[in-house]
């Protein structure tokens, strides 16, 4: 499952927001645009479409309604097979991953006929299952959105993929466009990585007051794809505020670098501790001295260790400390007061190579 979910690790996906008001002039200036940014910042990302058959998805006696928004949008956005195949060419040449959500069963076909390496199922459709089957034949991988879904919505659509073998990817999502700060459920990410542990779980974000913070809290809670609207000023359309626009997704991608800095290697194993830490620790720890004369063949015990040592700083090369007092040490060598108690003053086989290579090479 691992080796599966190796394509969704640490991907961007940058969605062009309503598929650039039907303008493939316009969606190409965004990909161009857009994938300067990418390369710009070193991350891997990929650019998403939205595909739509118009004359089918709208049913005949509302292709009028410009009054209903969702109808006048999808009419006012209408592209071709062709024009759709401009764009696809245009992001492959970027260097981005082509992508995109489907939202009716002919545009699987389309996805398909494109061979997109991953499909995005929508919010809206968690529980379209005659669109999620048609997803499920083509067994690419899938990233889901979560807005709005219900436990079982989600055990359901899990499942649905997992019996197939398919990969699949769940983004927490608040389906508000624009999210305030205050709306974006960021723990929800903790609570689907624990309901579904073999899955990778990234964030699709909504939210417009910065592009920083959600990205290194998010990172830190163990997302690991992330999905924003983009776009750019142009043409005298205005943004919508949930967009990014480059040098805001710029700002987003360095959050994302800043976030991996901090947050550091991987959090199912201890960290690989650096030697110049390892040297600081060693200058604090306290060092054991003799508080009096002690003979030939001494006994240590921890019975009257207070009569016999005390602990000081600073640790000596080649001088037990604190942390290797042990019951059953015997002194092999006269040790006067005041003096430090030496490895070499110690008989018995008490510490390993390592342990004792450690104990001559720290300290002063």
């Amino acid at each position: 499952m691992q080796d599966q979910n190796k394509i969704f690790e640490d991907l961007f996906v940058l969605e062009l927001a309503n598929n650039h008001w039907g303008s493939v002039s316009r969606g190409l200036k965004i990909i161009q645009q857009f994938s300067s940014a990418v390369r710009f910042s070193n991350v891997r990302a990929a650019i998403k479409l939205q595909f739509r058959d118009v004359d089918a998805f709208v049913h005949k006696d509302f292709k009028h309604r410009t009054d209903i928004r969702y109808v006048k949008k999808t009419l006012d956005t209408k592209l071709s097979e062709g024009e759709f195949s401009s764009l696809v060419k245009a992001i492959k040449h970027s260097g981005c991953l082509p992508m995109a959500t489907p939202f009716d069963e002919r545009s699987v076909e389309l996805c398909e006929k494109f061979d997109f390496p991953i499909i995005k199922i929508a919010s809206s459709d968690i529980n379209d299952w005659p669109l999620i089957e048609r997803v499920g034949h083509t067994r690419r991988p899938v990233i889901i959105s979560s807005g709005g879904a219900s436990d079982k919505n989600l055990d359901d659509v899990v499942r649905f993929f997992g019996n197939r073998q398919i990969p699949l990817a769940i983004n927490h999502c608040v389906s508000l466009y624009p999210s305030e700060d205050h709306e974006l459920e960021l723990n929800q990410i903790d609570y689907l990585r624990e309901r579904y542990p073999d899955h990778v779980i990234g964030f699709s974000t909504h939210e417009y007051h910065d592009w920083s913070s959600s990205m290194l809290i998010s990172y830190a809670k163990g997302a690991r794809t992330w999905e924003r609207h983009i776009d750019i000023d142009a043409d005298e359309i205005p943004v919508a505020p949930y967009c990014s626009l480059p040098h805001q997704a710029t700002k987003w991608f360095s959050a994302y670098h800043k976030a991996r800095e901090m947050c550091g290697g991987a959090g199912s194993q201890r960290r690989v501790l650096p030697s110049r830490e390892i040297q600081y620790l060693d200058n604090l720890v306290r060092g054991v001295y003799a508080r009096r004369n002690l003979p030939s063949g001494y006994e240590v015990s921890h019975a009257t260790f207070n009569e016999d040592f005390y602990l000081a700083v600073p640790l000596q090369k080649g001088q037990l400390s604190c942390r290797e007092i042990l019951n059953g040490l015997r002194v092999k060598q006269a040790v006067i007061a005041d003096s430090a108690l030496m490895l070499g003053n110690i008989a018995g086989d008490f510490l390993d190579s390592d342990q004792q290579r450690m104990i001559e090479t720290r300290g002063l």
